[in-house]
């Protein structure tokens, strides 16, 4: 249930940005930002790797 209110949640990144008290904050709600989805993105062709090996040993 928590995982479905993180996704639905609603983030200004231009906002965090704006109030930063310096760039290097910038640079971290960026990497925060786009960490969780390129982190998926690799499980899901380690996944697609793994089945399509699977199904090529048959």
């Amino acid at each position: 249930m928590n995982l479905i209110i993180a996704i639905l949640q609603d983030v200004n990144i231009d906002e965090k940005i704006k109030n930063a008290p310096d760039s290097s904050y910038g640079i971290g709600v960026v990497i925060g930002t786009l960490l969780p989805f390129v982190v998926l993105v690799g499980i899901a062709y380690a996944i697609y790797k793994y089945n399509k090996n699977k199904m090529n040993d048959n």
